[in-house]
């Protein structure tokens, strides 16, 4: 399952992110609906929470959902959960502080994912410790991480310069899916989706834009 995540094919993918919050009863449906309406690389577990019994119970539901789809799932920070739930690996938002650490618990076969915010310099040293991809975001004005754009002349040279797959994030339109469409591995998509009331066809919408 980790193939897709550690080398996209020419036209990206979908990496889907969860909400930082949701209903146990009522997401895994949704989640299902998600990875049934289009091709998905990779799903995080996003979750907000610090309480990891409620994490790892989040964990085992949309896990046996991505799992029985050949869908790789991932956990953001919770480095126990993944060993301790069955997931395929990690994705941190340090930048590359805890890539070198997490890697050597994981071992080769785990995925491990680093968020650089629009650090073309953290980009390439988790690379360099041995992350299978880097994200890059958000690409347009929005709360996430320091609110520092990652413009697309970033993920231009990434493609160019680096192996490392990336991963674009954050404040997602068509319009910047399409910008970016040529340089990205992978469109990390969010809260794009959630709000709305049906989150596979708004899945579906964006996806089209990959193409």
């Amino acid at each position: 399952m980790t193939d897709d995540i550690e080398q996209g094919p020419e036209a990206p993918q979908v990496y889907l992110i969860t909400p930082p919050a949701f209903e146990p009863s009522r997401f895994p449906d949704l989640l299902a609906a998600c990875l049934d309406a289009v091709p998905v690389a990779c799903v995080r577990l996003a979750l907000a929470s610090s309480d990891e019994s409620a994490v790892g119970r989040a964990a085992d539901l949309c896990r046996a959902v991505a799992h029985a789809r050949d869908v790789a799932i991932v956990v953001e920070q919770h480095l126990g959960i993944a060993e301790r739930h069955g997931l395929d690996g990690v994705h941190l938002s340090d930048h590359a502080r805890s890539v070198g650490r997490v890697r050597k618990a994981l071992g080769e076969d785990a995925i491990v994912g680093a968020w650089c915010g629009n650090s073309r310099h953290d980009g390439m040293t988790a690379g360099e410790l041995g992350a299978d991809y880097v994200a890059f975001g958000p690409v347009a004005e929005s709360v996430l991480g320091s609110g520092r754009v990652a413009e697309a002349e970033l993920f231009q040279w990434w493609s160019e310069m680096i192996e490392v797959p990336v991963v674009a994030e954050g404040a997602l339109t068509g319009d910047r899916i399409r910008a970016l469409a040529p340089f990205a591995d992978f469109f990390g998509i969010g809260e794009e989706i959630w709000g709305s009331d049906d989150p596979a066809a708004a899945l579906k919408a964006l996806r089209a834009e990959m193409l």
